[in-house]
């Protein structure tokens, strides 16, 4: 899919056009073969730039062309994907294009909360003549989507705890898992888009004013902030699996003494019986009095046996 949107300089509202024209704004989601091809002869540009936003192992980087001017950003969004009932937190490449001072362009994989919020509001506050600002409103919407993403794994991983305190699911233990595998991705696409960030305020690769020196600055903190929470929230989930490894461990020792013991208990008649039910001759075999004081010697030696191992802990 393929759209276009150009802001008027007279009155600054952004409209969706048909038509390539300078100052265009041209959203690709998962475009197919002609469309790439369509865009970057229109524009000019090498197939490549658009190519590499559409590997979804491509790496956070910038990429410059110094002989058509062409200028690519790759940044790591969150993603949020269902599998079956349970929600998967990941990350994807998103690739902005800044070709010459004529158009701006960006290219994902599928739709993604970054752009699709862009549209829900109207497109309000994006310029698209703006392109310098307009990379600078991404990359803080993306540290801020970060943030908010984070805290979500944060409560999920909260209800999972307590479901967990009352009984050992393997359901929980797998979501814990997942969201412990989000953190690791989250993190590693945090620290790659920081360096893509640094890069940018340092390098003076795209004309800053002081407006937008203060967006991108903001923008470092979010990303900063969301690497700590992160952080924090991933060794809170490692301690937690730790933990519930060793409660898990623990209870099914609980669970082996316990049978071990029960098995102990129910082995002492048995025992007795056998050895008076052999064809042999034995104790009492003679006496009227013989079964039910051998059952009363069963009762008691089991009896005294249970009391001694409750003593020992031996059946809780």
């Amino acid at each position: 899919m393929v759209e276009m949107y150009y802001t008027d300089l007279k009155t600054n509202s952004t409209n969706k056009v048909e038509n390539y024209q300078k100052g265009n704004w041209i959203n690709m989601i998962a475009p197919t073969e002609q469309e790439i091809k369509d865009v970057c002869k229109n524009v000019n540009i090498q197939e490549d730039f658009i190519r590499y936003a559409l590997d979804s192992e491509e790496k956070a980087r910038i990429d410059i062309e110094d002989d058509d001017n062409t200028m690519l950003f790759i940044i790591d969004v969150p993603i949020r994907e269902r599998d079956g009932d349970t929600l998967i937190y990941s990350t994807m490449p998103i690739g902005i294009i800044f070709v010459r001072d004529d158009y701006f362009i960006t290219v994902s994989i599928r739709k993604n909360d970054i752009i699709q919020n862009l549209s829900k509001n109207n497109m309000k506050g994006i310029m698209t003549y703006k392109k310098s600002r307009f990379l600078l409103q991404i990359l803080y919407s993306n540290a801020a989507l970060y943030l908010t993403l984070l805290k979500q794994i944060n409560k999920e991983t909260e209800i999972a705890e307590s479901v967990l305190k009352s009984s050992m699911k393997n359901k929980e233990l797998l979501k814990l898992l997942s969201l412990e595998k989000s953190l690791v991705y989250f993190t590693t696409s945090l620290k790659a888009n920081e360096v893509v960030m640094e890069k940018t305020m340092r390098g003076k690769m795209i004309k800053l004013y002081e407006e937008d020196e203060d967006i991108l600055e903001d923008a470092i903190i979010e990303n900063k902030q969301a690497i700590e929470m992160a952080k924090i929230y991933s060794d809170i989930l490692n301690g937690t699996m730790d933990a519930y490894a060793s409660i898990i461990s623990n209870n099914l020792n609980g669970v082996m003494k316990v049978l071990t013991s029960i098995t102990i208990i129910l082995a002492i008649p048995t025992m007795i019986s056998s050895y008076w039910g052999m064809n042999v001759p034995v104790p009492m075999q003679n006496s009227p009095w013989g079964f039910v004081l051998i059952v009363t010697f069963s009762v008691l030696i089991t009896l005294f046996i249970t009391l001694w191992l409750n003593k020992k802990n031996m059946l809780k």
